[in-house]
């Protein structure tokens, strides 16, 4: 492995761990030239995922992507990088575990959903907001009063 810093090609493992719930290893490294640390991660190779797209197009799913979004949805709310990070390896473990190959954006935004609305309500309702392409203000306070009877039952 090459030394991001100063390219040196020996370095020492100084803390191996399991990471993705198992699905891959992280290992922390020292460079032996100049003694800087690094983080890499060995992954399972898996099939890639088809997003098959409203209008029938299709792409490879791509996770910065997903993440992107979701940042958006967070942005100045109090959701962690790590947590986002960790809804997007869940949607993408949740595929390969069904062994599925192709997915619809559908699919992967009711995943979307299902996470943010246990994150935070307003993340939901702004993913929601372009996801399900509200056009008027009664399909937000449709979906506000929805988040209000899930919270009601989360209460009882």
């Amino acid at each position: 492995m090459k030394c991001p810093n100063c390219g040196h090609e020996e370095d020492k493992v100084i803390d191996s761990r399991p990471s993705e719930e198992g699905y891959a290893i992280r290992r922390r490294r020292e460079c032996l030239n100049c003694k800087e640390r690094f983080t890499t991660y060995e992954n399972i190779e898996r099939k890639p995922i088809v997003v098959v797209k409203r209008d029938q197009s299709r792409q490879n799913f791509d996770k910065a992507k997903l993440l992107n979004r979701l940042m958006i949805a967070c942005a100045k709310r109090p959701v962690p990088i790590t947590m986002l990070e960790n809804v997007v390896n869940a949607i993408e473990l949740d595929f390969h575990k069904q062994h599925l190959r192709e997915v619809t954006s559908r699919e992967i935004g009711d995943k979307v959903l299902e996470h943010l609305i246990d994150i935070d309500y307003v993340a939901y309702v702004r993913f929601a907001s372009v996801y399900k392409d509200f056009d008027d203000m009664d399909t937000f306070i449709k979906e506000i009063h929805l988040i209000k009877e899930k919270q009601k039952k989360q209460e009882i």
